[in-house]
C-alpha cells in the first residue's frame, strides 16, 4: 500500500495539469483539491507547504514541493520510494 498523495491546484495552471498528467500516467492516485473553490482551502495549504504557489504536492503529510520538485523526484528515481509504506 501506498501513502496518500494530494495535489493542491487550480484549473487553469500549467504546472498542476503537468503534475496531474505525471501522477496519472504513473498510475498513482491522488486527491485533486481545487483551491479556487475556497480560500480556506488556500490557506490550508499554503499553512501545510510554506508555499503560496499551486500546484502543491503532498506524499502522506510531507510537502515535496510543486510540479519541478515532483518530477525530479521521478528522474532521479526516488517517486516510487517515497510512495511507499
Amino acid at each position: 500500500m501506498s501513502k496518500a498523495v494530494k495535489l493542491y491546484g487550480n484549473a487553469t495552471c500549467p504546472y498542476c495539469g503537468a503534475a496531474r498528467m505525471l501522477l496519472t500516467k504513473k498510475g498513482i492516485e491522488f486527491e485533486d483539491i481545487a483551491v479556487s473553490k475556497g480560500t480556506d482551502l488556500y490557506e490550508k495549504m499554503a499553512e501545510a507547504s510554506g508555499r503560496r504557489t499551486v500546484p502543491q504536492i503532498f506524499i502522506g503529510e510531507e510537502s515535496i514541493g510543486g510540479f519541478d520538485d515532483l518530477y525530479e523526484l521521478d528522474q532521479r528515481g526516488e517517486l516510487d520510494a517515497k510512495l511507499a509504506d
